[in-house]
């Protein structure tokens, strides 16, 4: 059961909550949705609002679905859960049903869908979507190291209306 909890309330390292337990993204409806991990993103305060930013590569198959609809969710899970997220990485929804793969329960009483194995999933609503622009970069080696393919990731501003805390 989740409870709906005031973002100013959470006690999270986002350093390791998204860079060393990852997090699952996740968009789209009751019909059609889609999800991938992730471990590269952010959390703040932006134009006066409570923020994440997610970063998405053009060949994901879950950036039409965040493209698509106007709300998408951060998904957190407990350790446990490491080898569905590993799975959510590494095969594409438009080859494999990623829910019946990994078992996780998605939830639909929100404005985007959400797990219900999570132990916090954030739903954002978009604000602001931009290319990532290699002339953007300081240091050369970045886009070198990074987007060798130049596939640069799209990235995303959303502001977080709702925080949903398994009790």
């Amino acid at each position: 059961m989740f409870q709906r909890i005031n973002p100013e309330t959470l006690l999270i390292n986002p350093f390791t909550l998204i860079g060393k337990e990852w997090m699952l993204i996740s968009a789209g409806t009751e019909q059609r949705y889609n999800m991938m991990t992730a471990s590269w993103g952010g959390l703040g305060i932006l134009w006066g609002k409570n923020v994440s930013r997610i970063y998405i590569r053009p060949q994901r198959y879950t950036l039409a679905f965040v493209d698509g609809q106007e709300y998408y969710a951060l998904n957190f899970f407990e350790e446990q859960y490491r080898k569905a997220l590993a799975y959510c990485g590494a095969h594409s929804g438009r080859d494999t049903d990623k829910t019946k793969e990994t078992g996780l329960t998605p939830l639909f009483d929100a404005q985007a869908p959400y797990f219900q194995e999570a132990k916090l999933a954030l739903i954002c609503k978009k604000l602001h979507k931009q290319k990532l622009d290699p002339a953007g970069f300081f240091a050369a080696a970045m886009d070198q190291e990074f987007y060798p393919d130049k596939d640069y990731h799209e990235m995303f501003v959303g502001e977080i209306v709702a925080v949903l805390q398994k009790q």
